[in-house]
Formats: C-alpha cells, structure tokens, sequence
C-alpha cells in the first residue's frame, strides 16, 4: 500500500506526505525502537495493534523488564504467558478472560483505578510512558489519522509518549470527535490492510432460561427509562435486553464509556437522536466501540457520534450534566447491605473497577438521573445466590453502600438511596431468587435484627 491508495494523488506534494513515506518501516524494525526497562502502552479492546505485538514479544530474548499497560484487549497477548515474566510485565488497569489467569497466577499485575483516572496517570505524568503502540485510519487530506474505534483510552497516554509507532491500517473506521493524531506526531508507521478483530454481543453458549432471566432484568430496567433520558451501558445480553425494550420511547441520548451494536437500529429509526440531551445535544458520546463489523461500518464518519478521551467522557462531573441520565451496570454480588462486587471473586481478580463508580456517581448527580446496578438474582445453575449475606471474604467493593441506588433483578427494583441497613436488607431479599429468601431472612434477622 502506498501513499496514493491513502489519499487523492494531489496531497502528495505535502509537506506531511513527503513525512509519511520516509516514516515507513516494517514491524520488525519498528519495534526495535523498545528497549529494556522500558513502559510500553498499547491501544486496547478491538483496536490491539497485533501485526507490533507479535515482533515485539518475537525479540524477548533481547528484552527484560518491559512494563505493558492497557485495559481490556481482545485477541491473543503472548507477552501474558508462560515464561514471559523476565521479559514483560503486563500492568493492566482491567482483566480481560485473556489475562486473568495471568493476573492471578503473578505472571501480570492489576492496578485498581476508576476508569476516568486511567487516563489522567499519563496526563499528570505518575506514569511516564516511552513507547505507545497505536491502531489508526490512514491520514486524512490534512495528514490526521483517527484512532478510530479506540480513543479513550489511548489518545492522552501516546499525546505523553517519547515515542510512538502507528500500525495504520486501511480498513480501520475514522472515528469522529477528538479522536486525531497528526503524521508528524508519528515517529513510526507500519502499513496494514487487515479486518479489525471483532467481538459478538451475545454468549452463543447462553441456554435459553438464562437468556429468560437477562430478558425479565432488561424489561425492568427499561420501565425505569423515560422520553429524554441519556444511557450509559455496556456489552452484554443485560443491556441488549434493555434496548430491546426500548422501542416505543422518544429522544433518547448516548454518554457511555463504550458502545456496540445494540444501539444502532435505536439510532436507525431515530429513537436515539440525542436532540434532548442537555450536553452535547445530538451527539452520542464514547470513549471506545467493542462490536463487530457492523458497528465499524455504522460510526465510519458517521457526525452522529464523537469520541473522547476517558478522563473527560468517565468524569462523574461532566456525566451528571446530562438531565435524566442513566447508568446501567452490573455485578458479581451484592450483599444484604447495599455493597457491590464487581472486580473480583473473593480474592481472585476476575475484571476491574472500570467505569462503573464514574457512571453510578455521575447519574447520581444528574437532574433525573438514575443510578442502575442490574444483575441476575443467582447464578445460571441456580446453586449459588448473587444476593448475599456477605460478600465473600477477600471481595472488592466497587460500588460502595454509600453509592448504590437501584438495584434490579429478574425479580423487580428496588431503591436503597435513604434507607436504613434494615429497610436495604427487606428490600433486596424481594428481589432475590426465592430459593434464597429464607436463608438471607434467617441472616439478617440474626444480624440486623430485622
């Protein structure tokens, strides 16, 4: 691929066309630029820059001590393996299925951080970076390349990079909003043409019951979404629930730290249209996309949607600027007075903090907002209630009792914002899975003297 399939012929004579062609270089030699002792950042989720990953643990052997750090990525992450402990350390800000054993096994370790604070480490130079490895568009007429379908998360820490390596690839999306870097912000340019790694919405392992239980949660949250509400959720078969009942409601907007493809019929047949939203009126606002092909292809310039770094989109203040804003996230647990588990299984590391609390508190704040934690009242075999006396020793409290509002299961919502450790007590054993209700009962008449 040369520099005309990139743009028109005419934008050859630039001065950052004639930077471009002298920047090229291949992965290998790219690379090399990373040396022992140094941090390395890479761009995460769908957007992981794969064809720099695999040379730059091929020169393990030349490598000690290098630090890795990104969220969540999608795909294989052979420095996480095995035998790679002298060689890298990855630093992750949340755990992917790809990393957790790594994290729990001390191959990798798992620093705890609100998802709006990744970013500002970088910014405010508690982590200097030397080395950022980045996933973008080809350049505009202007020499701009977009990050594409990731810029949340990776935009501030390359801006801090001594230096940073571009795998630009033709068939990444150009992502709107502050979502640019400049050719000549590039010191290294590896050419690719090659699909983005995808990731489905929905478990294809999901029996039938369990995808029941996600549609009874869904159609209790969305009775809790007016006209003119602003959401924030995730992946996963709970929000796409909630989207499903979605379609008879008017003018709704999108501030979330990611989105996928649930939300683009709703923006097809304009029921998202963002014209009622009291910040950045008409335009869906998020860091990250994690979806398949479709949602590339839907926010390829597309205006409707604007990407952010995290540190602005995750700020609770600037979330809570959006009348009737709504935050849907989930947990691992809950127990019996309002604390949430979300990053861990007792003592084993199973994701992170994420944007849950940014969301929780910044709904919690917003005029008409609605601070959701929305969860399955047991787990898929029954045998275990996710409704619990106490969390299980060793466990991360996410969202604390002092944040929580709503909760909802297959079973209804309740609201624990006001109310006294009794009074939650009641209130989440309504809404637990029946099998448990006299144990839980039993507990907190034993504890709380209810």
């Amino acid at each position: 691929m040369t520099l005309e399939d990139v743009k028109p012929g005419r934008q050859l004579n630039a001065v950052w066309a004639k930077k471009y062609m002298t920047k090229i270089v291949s992965a290998e030699d790219a690379v090399k630029v990373i040396k022992s002792g140094d941090k390395v950042v890479v761009q995460p989720g769908c957007a992981a820059p794969l064809e720099l990953i695999k040379p730059m643990v091929d020169r393990k052997e030349e490598l000690y001590g290098v630090d890795i750090y990104h969220i969540l990525v999608v795909g294989d992450l052979p420095y996480t393996k095995p035998g790679m402990e002298k060689h890298f350390r990855h630093k992750a800000f949340f755990i992917g299925g790809n990393t957790r054993k790594a994290v729990n096994e001390g191959r990798a370790e798992f620093i705890p951080i609100f998802l709006s604070e990744v970013t500002l480490l970088f910014k405010k130079g508690i982590i200097v970076p030397d080395v950022s490895l980045i996933h973008v568009s080809p350049p505009d007429e202007h020499g701009f390349c977009s990050y594409g379908i990731d810029v949340g998360n990776i935009k501030t820490p390359a801006e801090k990079s001594r230096v940073v390596v571009a795998q630009v690839n033709k068939q990444m999306p150009r992502g709107l909003g502050n979502s640019f870097i400049h050719v000549n912000k590039i010191d290294y340019i590896v050419e690719v043409d090659e699909p983005l790694m995808e990731l489905p919405q929905v478990d294809p392992n999901a029996d039938k019951s369990t995808l029941k239980v996600y549609d009874k949660i869904g159609r209790n949250v969305a009775e809790m979404i007016p006209d003119g509400a602003t959401l924030q959720m995730g992946i996963g078969a709970i929000p796409d629930s909630v989207l499903n009942y979605l379609k008879d409601r008017n003018d709704l907007g999108v501030h979330t730290e990611m989105f996928s493809d649930g939300i683009i019929e709703l923006v097809e047949e304009g029921i998202i249209n963002g014209e009622k939203k009291t910040l950045h009126q008409g335009k869906i606002i998020a860091g990250f996309c994690l979806g398949t092909r479709r949602s590339y292809d839907f926010l390829d310039n597309n205006p409707i949607i604007e990407f952010h770094p995290q540190e602005y989109v995750n700020d609770p203040f600037i979330i809570s600027k959006n009348d009737k804003m709504i935050a849907i996230n989930s947990a691992i647990e809950i127990d019996l007075t309002g604390q949430v588990c979300s990053d861990s299984i007792g003592t084993r590391f199973y994701s992170g903090i994420g944007g849950q609390v940014d969301f929780i508190r910044g709904a919690s704040h917003s005029e008409g907002g609605k601070p959701i934690i929305a969860l399955p009242s047991a787990t898929k075999d029954e045998k275990i209630s996710r409704i619990v006396p106490t969390l299980k020793p060793g466990a991360g409290v996410v969202t604390s009792r002092g944040d929580v509002h709503y909760v909802v299961t297959e079973y209804g919502t309740v609201n624990l914002f006001g109310k006294t450790v009794q009074e939650r007590a009641r209130e989440l054993i309504k809404i637990s899975h029946p099998k448990f209700r006299d144990e839980l009962t039993e507990f907190a008449k034993q504890t709380y003297k209810i």
